[in-house]
């Protein structure tokens, strides 16, 4: 999956409440609580859970709602209307995460104990038992959300009249391999000018989330947050540094070689030999994926491998034109998008999934409208926890939107295949698990893959085989470690380690030492550049896609082998598979009943997230990437 694209599963109540996928061994930061003899008993913990989740569905329904409006009709009224369903959402996961404290240390049954754990860890950003501070967090969450989505760059044009730009523009200019590193550098500065204004904002909110975290038990939010895994939340920062150091070898050989390329590409002033690389030159705003810049560094006499972008553009034609408010009056599926959408659908279809509902293809928003603001950001829906799933895009007819579809797809399967779930297991095993399995599904997009559907005519040879990795590894390789470093900020920054008055050191200073990159410009604690990142004021935990990009590997190659295939483990696909299909469908109708281990066993036969298959499946470019770094001098 493309990461500036990333799904938001649970939309209405992620920045503020009912985000569920919390740890079933996990124990607050706090002195554990005693039962009295004549205290609460198993039937008052039933009772008390049957309650809550009725509440909290009725509660996540109308909050579902308020958030499609929000993000699809960006006004000030529209605004008002989820913060006030976020208030509410929050008030009462409040009231109900304080009143299930009463049966911590009970002899429950292990479903029981798993609800009213989930309870307890509900929400996302937790707000104290305040009335006031819970109004004051809702209308922040709120707020940082609008104004990262109406966020515009302008600059003043042609007449003195302003030219302004919106997210999706200045990507294009990033991402254009023609833009000079001028063009480049205005556009990322120009995107990152939005963030400052959230700094206030997003520092009242931390303080807020942390007395809430306090509230419920925990040291801060950051520990909070690293407890919704089925393990203690310190053996969680540990499991996340062992999987770092499976694939950070594979990472730096990327790095080096991508370095040397861009400092031919652009020469010494732009880019060193040696060091980190100016963030703006790698092809994606936040240089979390490279896959953009793959022509300044792609092999020489290596073949082309496989260009999906001219490929998509082939078999599913120009863009379509919105003008006015034409959108509406389009029958989607007739259109290049839509014809992208019916792809992914099909791709699930052949494994044995029903197809999408009817209501998909009437609500989904697909294209950008002219007549109002909208987020673009792609996000998958469950508007009524059953049926009336929806993806919201403004999709391009390119590669990158075609691999984010199956992605958000990948969301949708797995929330309609947990509908039967009570409505507090209406989750995937762990938030890594509900980002992995579209990637998965993505990872499926091999020559083979293209063949089958009529893109390509034949499948290139294995000389191509390095330019094929190559392609793949500028993405899901080049993310690894933003995907670590966004929470790693986050998790200092709650727990004061990084002070509200260091917020752009402490970012700059984590992106330097996992990612190799660095601002392209000189930068103070004026600017706020975490805030220009969606996931950062739109409250959206992270670490969820830097296990998505283990565990898609970790997947992708069991099904592969129940799938019977036979050679390199990159041009192996299963679409078609009737058999990988029905395991896979059992494990996503587990949804959150049981702990991640439990599924990610019955999908693999392994109980240990592992980063080997990452390291398998990139082989191949690993030795190649070597050779050509010989003589280099890598690391920063």
């Amino acid at each position: 999956m493309n990461q500036n694209t990333t799904a938001r599963w649970r939309p209405a109540l992620l920045a503020v409440a009912v985000a569920l996928g919390v740890a079933a061994c996990s124990e607050p930061e706090s002195p554990q609580q005693t039962v009295q003899a004549n205290g609460p008993t198993v039937a008052d913990a039933e009772k008390f859970v049957a309650d809550a989740e009725a509440e909290l569905l009725k509660l996540n329904l109308e909050a579902q709602r308020a958030a499609w409006i929000a993000e699809t009709y960006i006004t000030p009224d529209t605004e008002a209307l989820i913060a006030k369903a976020n208030e509410i959402a929050t008030a009462k996961a409040v009231e109900l995460a304080n009143a299930s404290k009463q049966f911590i240390g009970m002899e429950l049954p292990p479903e029981l104990n798993r609800k009213l754990e989930k309870i307890r860890l509900a929400m996302v950003l937790p707000a104290p038992a305040d009335a006031a501070k819970t109004e004051e967090l809702a209308k922040i969450s709120s707020s940082l959300n609008a104004q990262y989505g109406s966020g515009k760059y302008c600059k003043p044009g042609d007449g003195g009249k302003q030219t302004c730009l919106s997210l999706g523009q200045l990507e294009d200019i990033i991402a254009n391999p023609a833009s000079k590193p001028a063009e480049r550098l205005e556009a990322w500065t120009g995107w990152h000018s939005i963030a400052p204004a959230m700094r206030a904002e997003y520092t009242r909110m931390v303080e807020i989330a942390n007395e809430g975290s306090k509230e419920l038990g925990y040291v801060d939010t950051g520990a909070m947050w690293r407890a919704k895994y089925d393990m203690p939340a310190d053996d969680f920062a540990k499991e996340l540094d062992r999987l770092w150091t499976q694939v950070e070898p594979l990472y730096s050989a990327l790095h080096c070689h991508v370095r040397a390329k861009l400092n031919e590409k652009f020469g010494d002033d732009v880019v060193a030999k040696t060091g980190p690389i100016p963030a703006h030159l790698l092809g994606n705003m936040w240089a979390q994926q490279w896959g953009n810049v793959y022509d300044f560094v792609k092999p020489q006499g290596g073949g082309e491998g496989v260009n999906l972008d001219a490929l998509v553009l082939k078999a599913y034609g120009q863009p379509t034109v919105v003008t006015g408010n034409n959108v509406a009056e389009l029958d989607i599926k007739q259109t290049p998008e839509g014809k992208m959408v019916l792809a992914g659908e099909q791709f699930f279809s052949s494994l044995g999934f029903a197809p999408l509902p009817e209501s998909f293809w009437k609500n989904s928003q697909f294209l950008k409208p002219r007549d109002r603001d909208v987020v673009c950001h792609a996000s998958a829906w469950d508007l009524d926890n059953q049926d009336d799933i929806r993806i919201k895009m403004c999709i391009k007819v390119n590669a990158e939107d075609f691999v984010t579809i199956h992605h958000e797809l990948g969301h949708n399967y797995y929330q309609r295949a947990y509908k039967n779930q009570p409505f507090l297991f209406m989750d995937s095993a762990n938030d890594g698990f509900h980002e992995a399995i579209g990637d998965t599904v993505a990872l499926g997009i091999t020559p083979a893959y293209l063949k089958q559907i009529g893109l390509l005519d034949k499948e290139p040879d294995a000389s191509q085989d390095v330019a094929i990795l190559l392609r793949q590894a500028m993405d899901k390789v080049a993310f690894l470690p933003f995907g670590l470093l966004v929470d790693q900020w986050r998790w200092r920054v709650f727990s004061g380690e990084i002070p509200a008055d260091k917020y752009n050191e402490g970012w700059w200073q984590l992106r330097e030492k996992y990612q190799g990159v660095k601002a392209p410009v000189a930068r103070s604690e004026a600017d706020f550049d975490a805030g220009a990142k969606y996931h950062v004021p739109g409250g959206v935990p992270y670490s969820r896609y830097f296990l998505a990009h283990v565990l898609q590997f970790q997947f992708y190659r069991e099904m592969c082998k129940m799938a019977g295939h036979q050679g390199p483990l990159h041009r192996c696909t299963f679409y078609g598979n009737k058999e990988v299909g029905e395991r896979l469908n059992k494990m996503l109708e587990m949804g959150a009943s049981k702990p991640w281990q439990d599924a990610l066993e019955a999908m693999t036969g392994q109980r240990e997230m592992d980063a080997t298959a990452v390291q398998e499946y990139f082989a191949p470019l690993k030795t190649w990437l070597d050779e050509q770094n010989i003589g280099r001098t890598c690391g920063w």
